[in-house]
């Protein structure tokens, strides 16, 4: 018997991208129901780590978005390395606070993608807190009811509610994407801005996001 199961980490194809992206949203949305569910049952720790991993199940989306643009095999080994990281996939989990703190424009988000971030290594341990005991510090027992108390449970469920999308994602939606942004992926950020007005503008004329104004570009200018 195969003690191991192969990872896959070659090229994938629009329609297994669209795939892959969609059913890491509707897992991440299972997911967060349930750690709501644990939260109302006054299940606190475990609430806590079940939306920890909700939160990473979203964050494999805007990894395979990713993945649509790698340009070689290096950059195809990155972001698989990625999308099996906890840490790289669970970036976003800050959102919704620095939203409620005033963040509004993309520019002021860079932070929480730069490389002396430790956000991402924070919720990890908290995951990881609300599932074990751990001897910690100088020889301390860290039991995760007293770690994780109903505010940080019920904080944590909140972001993943936030974040889990349950949305069918289309292979027309990635071929759009791959058109406009392709070609400036990983180089000036003026240009990425464009590109990404344009493309959401694209999805409007396939029918893809609703009409009326360019939500992103507003996002871009403007902020929320």
């Amino acid at each position: 018997m195969q003690k191991k199961l192969d990872a896959y980490r070659g090229e994938l194809t629009v329609a297994e991208i669209a795939k892959g992206m969609t059913i890491a949203g509707r897992n991440a949305r299972r997911l967060a129901d349930d750690a709501a569910t644990l939260l109302a049952a006054g299940r606190f720790p475990t609430a806590a780590s079940l939306a920890a991993l909700a939160i990473e199940e979203a964050g494999k989306v805007s990894i395979l978005r990713a993945l649509a643009l790698a340009r070689n095999d290096a950059e195809i080994k990155d972001e698989w390395k990625a999308y099996r990281s906890h840490t790289r996939k669970n970036t976003t989990w800050l959102l919704p606070a620095l939203a409620a703190s005033g963040v509004r424009k993309l520019d002021d988000l860079r932070p929480l993608f730069g490389q002396d971030s430790d956000h991402p290594f924070l919720l990890d341990q908290l995951k990881q807190l609300g599932f074990y005991t751990d001897c910690l510090g100088t020889g301390h027992w860290a039991i995760p009811t007293e770690v994780i108390d109903e505010d940080l449970a019920r904080m944590l469920v909140n972001v993943a509610d936030v974040l889990a999308k349950d949305k069918d994602v289309s292979e027309k939606e990635i071929e759009l994407w791959i058109e406009h942004v392709g070609p400036v992926w990983k180089k000036d950020s003026a240009w990425m801005k464009t590109a990404l007005a344009n493309w959401y503008a694209a999805m409007q004329a396939a029918g893809l996001a609703p009409e009326g104004e360019n939500k992103m570009e507003k996002f871009i200018r403007h902020g929320i």
